[in-house]
């Protein structure tokens, strides 16, 4: 379904670039699937030094892989290698939180996050955060996880996180280690 919603993208792309007299920019597509965080990290990183960025990711089973995170990236033109990424995968709230927060004071951004299956059968939120190979500095975030069993738990919290001046950028829902199932959403504000 993802693959033809981005086929129609690619088309209406194209068609606009003609009507417009222009020559299309052709889009590349390198789409990246795993069972380990670790082989995913390096992927993403030779992708990364292709040229290729961070679009998409999404974790679950597959009609021929079974339980995997499938990972899209994309390149356009020439693909100078501008970015540098990182992943981010446990199953306790806490050490996310931590480690979210190491990184985004190296500079990394979140760009996604996703629910994956371990070896072992258990199942640990990843996130995606991406770096600017280029920028000298740009905007600080302070990261927080707000993780619940209860969506009226979660509205409590996330209207206490707003009025801090906290905005969301992900939510999984996924089993962590101490918790069980609980709603896992990430939110950050700017510190500078």
């Amino acid at each position: 379904m993802r693959l033809r919603f981005v086929a129609a993208l690619t088309a209406a792309a194209w068609s606009s670039a003609a009507l417009l007299g222009q020559a299309p920019t052709t889009v590349e597509y390198r789409v990246l699937a795993t069972k380990r965080t670790s082989t995913l990290q390096k992927e993403m990183s030779e992708a990364a030094d292709a040229g290729f960025r961070f679009a998409a990711v999404m974790g679950g089973e597959t009609s021929f892989g079974g339980d995997e995170t499938v990972v899209i990236m994309t390149r356009s033109g020439e693909g100078q290698p501008t970015y540098q990424y990182r992943l981010l995968a446990t199953s306790k709230t806490s050490t996310m939180q931590k480690e979210l927060q190491e990184a985004a004071d190296a500079g990394f951004e979140y760009r996604g996050q996703t629910v994956f299956k371990t070896t072992f059968g258990g199942k640990e939120v990843v996130c995606i955060l991406e770096r600017d190979r280029a920028a000298v500095s740009g905007p600080r975030y302070e990261y927080r996880l707000v993780a619940t069993k209860r969506t009226a738990t979660m509205q409590k919290e996330l209207q206490e996180a707003g009025d801090q001046g906290f905005d969301v950028v992900g939510m999984t829902v996924g089993s962590t280690f101490v918790g069980g199932t609980e709603l896992v959403t990430i939110v950050r504000r700017k510190v500078r």
